[in-house]
């Protein structure tokens, strides 16, 4: 299995796009973010700032209606949207599907899953989302939204490669069916499967990351660090790439960059703070600082 080693040189072959100068907020892109319960009504903020940090210029978040003011307050960027939620807290997916589809036809990326724990109501909203996206949006889908594919794995296929799945290995194991250690053992071999599979860039996180594309190539990347491994991360992670695919990057090109930039700002952080200790959150402040840098090199 022939595999590519993820570095700051590699970038160099994906630069980002760079707006105009005389660009506004909607040439810089817009992002739709969809998730958080009311058990983690905080991934979302976690992943709006993390998509706006990463240059997108216009931003839409929503939550269950019970986090939806408080969010906007915690955001005053974002445009939020309350959604009908069901007893257990998570986002009602079927009577929220139909609020989002006017929304999800205008942006340019969509984010589903940061705070979400119900694959039920993942299920219900990402078939609906899928139908409704213009030509030229992708799609990012994290955490339990990932498993809305178990029912239907062919769900992303009308998107024609404009899809990304950032799973860790447990999230992975639960998609597949397997074991979690089945995952761990052959981390490479499992996420070009499961690109081709699904039709998507896959980001299988772990002290080791894999990025593959359905195409088959596949990059690897051990600039990550133990501090990462903290509530929140992943949600900044999929922000960012979500941000950097509303600005025009590809799927693969998000993917690759997002996951150097989060890993960046957890190794600035470790040099200042200590190895461990930093919050998610402050990874958000470091991502321009280092993307700029990156971009100049």
């Amino acid at each position: 299995m022939r595999q590519r080693e993820l570095t700051r040189a590699t970038l160099r072959r994906f630069p980002l796009p760079q707006p105009d100068e005389n660009s506004d907020k909607d040439g810089r892109g817009r992002v739709l973010a969809i998730g958080g319960c009311t058990r983690v009504p905080g991934a979302m903020l976690l992943s709006g700032i993390a998509a706006l940090r990463a240059g997108a210029g216009k931003l839409q978040l929503a939550t269950v209606s019970s986090a939806a003011i408080a969010l906007g307050i915690a955001v005053p960027e974002a445009l939020v949207i309350a959604l009908p939620q069901a007893r257990s807290g998570e986002i009602a997916g079927t009577r929220a599907g139909a609020l989002l589809r006017d929304p999800a036809k205008e942006v340019d990326a969509i984010l589903v899953g940061p705070g979400m724990t119900g694959e039920r109501s993942s299920r219900a909203l990402v078939a609906p989302l899928v139908a409704r996206m213009n030509d030229d949006a992708t799609l990012v889908l994290d955490a339990a939204a990932i498993l809305a594919l178990c029912q239907d794995e062919a769900l992303l296929r009308p998107l024609a490669g404009r899809a990304i799945l950032t799973p860790h290995a447990g999230e992975m194991a639960s998609l597949l069916g397997v074991e979690r250690r089945d995952v761990e053992s052959d981390a490479p071999s499992v996420a070009r499967m499961a690109a081709s599979r699904f039709g998507a860039v896959v980001a299988l996180k772990g002290p080791d990351t894999w990025i593959a594309e359905p195409d088959e190539t596949l990059y690897h990347f051990k600039g990550g660090s133990v501090g990462l491994a903290t509530s929140g991360s992943g949600d900044t992670l999929a922000g960012i790439i979500a941000g950097l695919a509303a600005r025009g990057a590809t799927a693969m090109q998000a993917t690759l960059w997002g996951v150097y930039l989060h890993a960046a700002a957890g190794q600035a952080l470790a040099k200042r703070l200590g190895k461990i200790g930093f919050l998610a959150r402050e990874l958000l402040d470091e991502i321009p600082r280092i993307m700029n840098a990156t971009r100049a090199r």
